[in-house]
């Protein structure tokens, strides 16, 4: 019989450690010295980065549509404490100590929660990794360094509508797992994101420029069965190109292997390979 972990014995144990993994990371933010982004600006910057609009109320297989409704809220809130911050050269962003923590008293719903134990369920605050998602893929369009980031590592859904690489998303959970990046580049940089017409809408933008292009593309995606299991295959490349020189360099981003969590039937046939 595979050992529990203590957070696996039951409500009480859980939320210890829940409690321990919140204090753990505030005392390590305290000895870090870091600096971490808090200063808002209303009027946005001059040169946008990248903009991206993400579909917020989406009809996923055997899920609640109640939940994705309820997803709305959590994110129109989120987006109050993260629009117009200004991420400053030497700062970090983090996502938890702007949002802060997602709680019914501050108006927080129900929504749809994902956790690698137990796969998909609900929970106060649901869907806000939708907003995290949206900011990772401005960031990825940037020389912003990325320094904190989960994946997803299951296949939760199907693919239908995919807008962006599949894998290039990230988890979040109050305040163990956080999304940051920092600016080490020497200007301003700001993130406005609000919600417009059923859609979650995003902008980076600097004071400077950009010196350099990017653009993220998926290749070679496709299924294989091992054993009674499908996966998901596929490799995200960036391509970075010198707007001055012209000169490219392209990076690996991710070399995705994710097990299928869906229903096998829903695998379109002609994507399953063999070998």
């Amino acid at each position: 019989m595979e050992r529990k972990l203590f957070c696996e014995l039951g409500p009480t144990a859980y939320k210890i450690s829940v409690f321990k993994g919140i204090a753990v990371r505030n005392i390590k933010d305290f000895l870090s010295f870091q600096k971490f982004a808090k200063s808002k600006k209303t009027q946005p910057l001059e040169n946008i980065v990248k903009s991206h609009t993400s579909l917020i109320v989406r009809k996923l297989h055997g899920v609640d549509l109640t939940l994705q409704k309820n997803k709305e809220t959590n994110l129109r809130l989120a987006a109050e404490k993260l629009n117009g911050i200004i991420i400053r050269p030497g700062e970090t962003f983090s996502f938890w100590r702007l949002v802060g923590k997602p709680s019914a008293k501050r108006g927080y719903k129900d929504g749809l929660t994902i956790s690698s134990k137990s796969g998909l369920g609900q929970g106060v605050g649901g869907g806000l990794c939708q907003m995290a998602n949206m900011i990772h893929w401005l960031v990825l369009h940037s020389s912003l360094e990325t320094t904190e980031l989960h994946h997803h590592s299951d296949a939760l859904f199907p693919d239908e509508n995919r807008r962006v690489p599949f894998g290039t998303g990230t988890s979040v959970f109050y305040k163990t797992l956080d999304y940051r990046f920092k600016n080490t580049l020497d200007c301003d940089y700001q993130l406005l994101v609000w919600l417009e017409d059923g859609y979650l809408c995003g902008e980076l933008r600097s004071e400077k420029p950009s010196e350099k292009r990017y653009k993220i593309y998926e290749t070679d995606n496709h299924f294989r069965k091992e054993g009674d299991d499908y996966y998901r295959i596929s490799k995200v490349y960036r391509t970075v190109t010198d707007i001055k020189t012209g000169d490219k360099r392209e990076e690996l981003l991710l070399d995705n292997h994710s097990k299928v969590m869906y229903e096998h039937e829903l695998i379109p046939k002609e994507q399953i390979r063999d070998d």
